[in-house]
């Protein structure tokens, strides 16, 4: 294992410390409670939104909180979820007045500390609304309770988060919220495993010359294996799951995510990028926005998520509405 770390157990608060102190204008870190907040709380009452999950996954979730996005969040241990303390201290701190919203990934841990901390505020008349992520295409239709929260988290975090800047309610907020998770789908693929500090090792084994479908961002294998491919056929197989299950056909309006995995160089990234978005263009789709970049990862790992999420008007406007974080800003 080579990495530039201390201790293994030092690496999540290590990353916490530093990213506050390279961004001291939108961020802070509570030491003791292990959350990241903003460093200006709204002034006046906004439905708050935050969210958590394992560590490993960076910028996920820390480094979108900030104007636009989330107001705090909960890392766990590396591909482990938040605990129920962090999650109410995050509440607490993004309370005020309106409301919070929970944007909750579909992992067995996460659905249930955060599920947790919703009764417990709820009785303590904070007012708590639930959103569940599962745009996992690698999982067949019916199969809803085992997809996971993969790339339209980030997704539902700038456009709900959006939304809440407008001073919406918080009804209103979570709809919009569940209305991406909707129209989002995300396939993945991999073509190394990831080294977690603490295991020392990869995860898995994989031969030369294959590749792993279908994975998620824990560091787990996936659905299947293959021979690799050359990258047309790899946008091909990442493109269609997602397309056959949102109808994208003529004329849909398509935001596209394309997630390295944390060792995915750019000129492949955007490389990527490109054949997805000429085969789009043969579908007579409309490439309407794109994010590429290394937004929700699986550590070390080399691969890619990629993320469709079917426009309408108004998603487009949140979409495009100014935010300010750490990983992502535009508009201001």
């Amino acid at each position: 294992m080579r990495k530039i770390i201390n201790a293994p157990q030092d690496v999540v608060t290590e990353y916490l410390h530093g990213l506050c102190l390279a961004h001291p204008d939108i961020v802070r870190f509570e030491r003791e409670d292990r959350i990241v907040v903003r460093a200006q709380p709204p002034v006046a009452p906004k439905v708050g939104l935050i969210s958590g999950g394992g560590s490993g996954c960076e910028p996920l979730h820390v480094g979108y909180v900030g104007h636009g996005m989330l107001d705090a969040a909960c890392p766990g241990d590396v591909f482990t979820s938040p605990v129920p303390a962090q999650i109410l201290a995050a509440t607490k701190a993004a309370d005020s007045g309106a409301g919070v919203v929970y944007v909750i990934k579909n992992f067995g841990g996460e659905v249930m500390n955060f599920g947790l901390a919703a009764e417990i505020l709820t009785r303590q008349g904070i007012a708590i609304e639930k959103v569940l992520v599962n745009d996992d295409s690698s999982f067949g239709p019916g199969m809803d309770m085992d997809r996971r929260g993969l790339g339209a988290t980030v997704l539902v975090e700038k456009i709900a988060g959006a939304a809440a800047e407008q001073g919406r309610s918080l009804a209103d907020v979570a709809n919009v919220a569940r209305r991406v998770v909707a129209a989002s789908r995300t396939f993945g693929v991999a073509l190394s495993p990831c080294t977690p500090p603490k295991l020392g090792r990869p995860t898995f084994d994989l031969p030369e010359g294959q590749f792993e479908v279908g994975v998620g961002i824990g560091g787990d294998r996936g659905q299947e294996r293959r021979d690799l491919m050359s990258a047309t056929e790899i946008a091909a197989l990442l493109m269609h799951k997602p397309v056959a299950e949102l109808n994208i056909t003529n004329k849909t309006r398509v935001l596209t995510l394309v997630s390295g995995l944390g060792s995915t160089p750019s000129i492949e990234l955007f490389g990527l990028y490109g054949l997805v978005a000429d085969q789009l263009r043969e579908l007579g789709a409309v490439a309407t926005r794109s994010l590429v970049g290394n937004y929700v990862t699986s550590l070390d790992s080399f691969g890619v998520l990629l993320t469709f999420l079917v426009l309408d008007d108004e998603l487009l406007d949140l979409w495009d509405a100014a935010v300010h974080t750490p990983a992502l800003r535009w508009g201001m």
